[in-house]
């Protein structure tokens, strides 16, 4: 059986303060189904514990509905405190989006400290829309940049716009210009369209309409 780690922010408020912020419900309600369908166990920690903030709940989505009644939502909302649980014993992290995290993983030491052991032990790494800002500021034990010729996907500055999620009030900056200037190979689709890139044991996802994909997409690199 392999073991899924959901890493989750904790922050519910963004940009000048007054934007809500917390992660995006469907990218684990989506995800969490795809994983648990498939045998896995899916735990789940956020930076502070308890229960995390979310934005974007939409009853007549049956997936988030039905997670919403679940008893995986009942242990979502008692999340472990990332620092005190054993991150290696996971088969995979996985970051969903959501602009809480753009908060309170971008300079995290320990967000960074376990991306970059996951990565180095083979572990497979994912994170969709707003997740893969987690990735910023990972560096390897040999001093480099772990985003440096990486092909990577996130929310993109069109999609950010159609939101009208403007630079200051809502958000602190612009993730896929971000991760381009820490080296990444940046690709994308149509503004909220799915979308998936896989370099090596990372996956990344464009958007929401993503986080199903790239589950599936982690679940397939864990089974070969």
């Amino acid at each position: 059986m392999k073991h899924i780690l959901f890493i989750v922010t904790s922050t519910d408020k963004t940009g000048n303060g007054k934007h809500p912020a917390g992660y995006e419900f469907s990218e684990i309600a989506d995800p969490y189904y795809e994983f648990i369908n498939k045998g896995y166990t899916v735990d789940f920690a956020s930076i502070l514990g308890g229960k995390p903030p979310y934005v974007g709940y939409d009853s007549s989505q049956k997936v988030s509905r039905s997670f919403k009644e679940s008893n995986g939502f009942k242990r979502l909302s008692f999340s472990h405190k990332l620092s005190s649980i054993d991150t290696t014993a996971y088969d995979a992290i996985f970051f969903p989006g959501g602009l809480g995290l753009m908060t309170d993983m971008i300079d995290n030491t320990l967000v960074k400290e376990i991306i970059k052991e996951a990565y180095e032990n083979g572990k497979i790494i994912g994170a969709v829309c707003h997740g893969p800002a987690a990735l910023l500021n990972v560096k390897l034990t040999n001093g480099s940049n772990f985003l440096k010729g990486k092909k990577i996907n996130s929310f993109t500055k069109t999609e950010e716009e159609i939101d009208k999620h403007t630079l200051g009030n809502v958000i602190p900056f612009m993730l896929d210009d971000e991760l381009k200037k820490q080296g990444a190979i940046f690709s994308h689709t149509e503004p909220f369209k799915s979308y998936v890139v896989n370099d090596g044991n990372l996956v990344t996802g464009q958007n929401p309409a993503s986080a199903s994909s790239v589950a599936l997409k982690m679940i397939d690199l864990l089974t070969n």
